[in-house]
């Protein structure tokens, strides 16, 4: 490690604050999300598929969800990447896992939105 007088040279992607930060909201969205689709299921009333259906095509829980959906993207997608580079040392197979990764959750994301707002 270089150092220039009695300053240190950090080198890194310096992902550090931003990535726990966005791992704190983004977990703090999905769990208002469990709270309210729990208080929606503790309502009276049988469980079937007007119920879910019911819950979910309101405006505003169309809105949550979609913001749901995206946190847990994002979520997922600061996690892993953060195992490929602390545990994949090769740097192409570390690339092909992002990329991988990458297109998963992107595809999981669209199928996830088309569901929503079929509803």
């Amino acid at each position: 490690m270089s150092t220039y007088g009695n300053k240190r040279l950090v080198t890194g992607a310096r992902y550090g604050l931003r990535d726990w930060l966005a791992q704190r909201i983004t977990g703090a969205l999905m769990a208002v999300f469990t709270v309210v689709v729990l208080v929606q299921m503790l309502l009276p009333g049988a469980i079937g598929y007007d119920r879910w259906a019911g819950i979910f095509s309101a405006q505003w829980m169309k809105v949550l969800t979609f913001t749901m959906i995206l946190s847990l993207a994002y979520h997922a997608w600061v996690g892993v990447r953060d195992i490929w580079m602390d545990y994949v040392k090769p740097v192409g197979i570390r690339l092909t896992l992002h990329v991988f990764t990458l297109v998963w959750l992107v595809g999981c994301t669209g199928w996830a939105l088309q569901v929503l707002w079929r509803l």
